[in-house]
């Protein structure tokens, strides 16, 4: 009988123990299936976002141009009046005189609104820089104005009734009749690189904005980075322990954690309010990032140093090293490959940052990349969130490539923080 008990025992055991594996192992598969849909959501999300942007801004990366035959005519340009002419007179007889059969002015005028409104001044720069081309005629590549680049592109539907499309039937055969003779042709969209902001999107470029947040990641970089690493150092390596170094590590952990909107506020009523600092500049811009920045920076610095073993440390007191010496020769060098990732991606986040741009006025319309941090300029951000509020149809496409530009610095900064992390770092 105690045996059977016994074995009665073990069998009611042995079944409890099963049915806890059973459960153990749904429970598990469960949370590897949770797991797995959290993965697969996140990359459908992801494909999803860079399908609509592809889908909306693969246009902005081509551009519609026209090339025509233009008789610099002396009576309306003149070599002692350069720069200054009436170069959109030339430019719509040399219009005229491939479309001869326009006669009325209203027609002339729209006629020559094939060319962007920049063909004037490409004619402008092109006899400024060798006059002897007054009474020549010349052969000029300008692109299109938007209307007739989204023709191109398939953007404007022919088949719509003409009273609800941009183009008329008249103006769509103009631009038939200049690709049928072969005036109009579709590059690469160079201007969108080299080219400064714009009013006509054919014309507007992310030159300027790619230069403002240049400068501003410089200046931010030159500020956070020093800073940073030295405050880290300090609590880490010498500050005492106590309620106010546990104080400050506290309100660095929160500062880390603020929304951006609120240092552009800071920026705005301190370096702009107090100090007088110019609105606009990638100066200001810089500061107000290297702020944002700053906490980031110290919380990789510091986890980089804690990484490296005290072994270390004690090896380097034991040989009659100063402290500043383990530091700054030791400690310092192998935590080096943390502390770059950490930079390179607060820097990273700061590139992205819209907010506090705008609060301290990097929207405005800049014509013109700036030169130096103090002049006035926009920023990547700031940039696409101009181009996003335009009611014009051309920079809908180029918002979306102006994400993909930002998108594509984004991992390459982050590429790189992988690399530096992956090539440096050792495991202890």
């Amino acid at each position: 009988m105690p045996e059977n008990s016994t074995v009665r025992e073990r069998v009611r055991t042995s079944e409890a123990v099963q049915r806890s594996l059973a459960a153990r192992n749904r429970k598990q598969f469960f949370l590897k299936s949770l797991g797995l849909a959290a993965v697969a959501l996140a990359f459908v999300m992801l494909f999803i976002l860079i399908g609509s942007l592809l889908s909306t801004g693969y246009t902005a990366f081509t551009q519609t141009h026209v090339s025509i035959e233009v008789y610099v005519d002396p009576d309306a340009i003149s070599e002692d009046k350069l720069p200054r002419g009436n170069f959109r007179k030339v430019l719509q007889a040399s219009m005229q005189e491939l479309f001869p059969e326009v006669a009325s002015r209203s027609e002339q005028r729209s006629l020559a609104n094939i060319l962007s409104n920049g063909a004037q001044f490409a004619l402008r720069d092109m006899i400024v820089e060798d006059p002897s081309l007054i009474g020549k005629s010349v052969k000029l590549t300008v692109p299109t104005s938007d209307p007739y680049d989204q023709l191109n592109k398939g953007l404007i539907d022919r088949e719509t009734p003409e009273q609800n499309r941009r183009l008329g039937d008249r103006e769509i055969e103009w631009f038939d009749r200049l690709d049928e003779a072969g005036a109009i042709t579709k590059p690469l969209n160079v201007g969108l690189i080299v080219n400064a902001d714009s009013r006509f999107p054919e014309l507007a470029g992310l030159k300027g904005a790619l230069a403002g947040s240049f400068w501003a990641l410089l200046v931010c970089f030159a500020i956070s980075f020093p800073l940073g690493i030295g405050a880290a150092i300090y609590l880490e390596e010498f500050a005492p322990k106590n309620r106010l170094s546990d104080f400050i590590e506290v309100n660095v952990n929160n500062l880390a954690a603020v929304p951006s909107v609120v240092f552009g506020l800071l920026a705005l009523a301190v370096f702009i309010g107090w100090f007088g600092m110019p609105r606009s500049a990638p100066l200001v811009g810089g500061m107000t990032l290297a702020l944002m920045t700053m906490p980031t920076i110290i919380i990789a610095t510091r986890a980089a140093l804690k990484a490296i073993p005290n072994s270390i440390r004690e090896a380097a007191l034991g040989i009659g090293a100063s402290r500043q010496q383990v530091v700054f020769h030791h400690v310092l060098p192998l935590a080096m490959p943390g502390i770059l990732t950490g930079t390179i991606i607060g820097l990273a986040q700061a590139l992205g940052e819209t907010a506090p741009l705008l609060l301290i006025g990097m929207n405005a319309f800049i014509t013109a990349a700036p030169g130096s941090p103090l002049d006035s300029s926009t920023a990547l951000p700031t940039q696409i969130f101009i181009w996003a509020d335009s009611p014009e149809r051309g920079f809908v496409s180029r918002t979306s490539a102006a994400i993909l530009v930002l998108l594509g610095f984004l991992i390459l900064m982050n590429s790189a923080a992988i690399f530096l992390r992956g090539k440096f770092e050792r495991n202890w």
